[in-house]
């Protein structure tokens, strides 16, 4: 805890002054830990980008908090927006149609779920200039969310240890909305956190219907714009080996954070922030 603590302490002392980052391409060697990023960018060269953040399964708009505090502070705009964890391409529509109503450039970022929600939402809008994945998925067109987990995820038990199925109104035919029993998110969701933290949050996750993981990607925008990958060797949801290989198929700018869990963007939002820090200072 004493060197988690440090460590967090030089991260946000870095940032604050400024650092300048070096990011690693999937041609060059990667940083084992992230550098914080160039906030707030010492040259803009036109419009600051308004950072739109999208949650993932389980979790809500609270969860970007600490990196919404810090874009802030750094003088950008930033709105974490509600995912409905329906459909991917019914959750993806209603992020896109909020993106039509941001002016100007956009830096669009998702975690785990919202890695997926993005790479649907972003395609034919030419605002969305960069997008930035923690700890996500980013599916090609006709994959599906569930399929991207990797091998080892601890999603790959039996469906009946790690969910609680509740029905809803509407529900496609065998869809079910899933809750995570308390202890897959507190020992596989949130291992990094404090175990008070991580059963409050348990106890007030969204559920997410089955059919937000079976339903194939209609699109890939990461195939046409540039892509940060953020991946925490901790996280046992969506293996960091799965999310690698879909780091480097989408020539993705890679940031590899030691330890972490699959929530590193609530423990660690200082090291999210830098990553998202130098998609922002892309934008031109």
């Amino acid at each position: 805890m004493k060197r988690s603590r440090r460590t967090m302490l030089l991260l946000v002392a870095a940032f604050t002054a400024g650092a300048t980052s070096a990011w690693a391409s999937p041609a060059a060697p990667m940083r084992s830990s992230p550098t914080p990023g160039p906030l707030p960018c010492p040259s803009p060269g036109g419009p600051k980008p308004t950072v739109v953040l999208v949650h993932g399964a389980w979790a809500d708009t609270s969860s970007w908090n600490g990196e919404v505090d810090a874009l802030r502070r750094a003088g950008y705009v930033a709105r974490a927006v509600a995912n409905p964890l329906r459909n991917l391409t019914s959750d993806a529509a209603t992020v896109a149609d909020f993106l039509k109503t941001v002016p100007g450039p956009i830096v669009l970022v998702g975690h785990s779920y919202g890695g997926s929600v993005i790479t649907n939402a972003a395609a034919g809008l030419p605002n969305v200039k960069a997008l930035v994945y923690v700890d996500a998925a980013a599916p090609d067109v006709g994959e599906t969310t569930g399929q991207l987990s990797g091998p080892g995820s601890a999603l790959n038990a039996n469906p009946d240890s790690l969910y609680d199925k509740v029905p809803y109104p509407g529900a496609p035919q065998g869809a079910a909305d899933l809750y995570l029993k308390q202890n897959v998110f507190v020992h596989s969701f949130a291992s990094d956190l404090p175990q008070d933290t991580a059963v409050r949050l348990w106890a007030s996750q969204r559920a997410a219907s089955t059919s937000a993981f079976t339903t194939p990607s209609k699109a890939a925008a990461w195939k046409t714009i540039p892509s940060w990958y953020f991946i925490s060797t901790g996280d046992r949801i969506i293996t960091p080996a799965s999310e690698l290989s879909m780091a480097h198929r989408a020539r993705s700018k890679i940031t590899q954070f030691q330890g972490g869990s699959h929530l590193t963007l609530i423990s660690h939002p200082d090291a999210v922030t830098s990553v998202i820090g130098s998609a922002i200072c892309s934008v031109r």
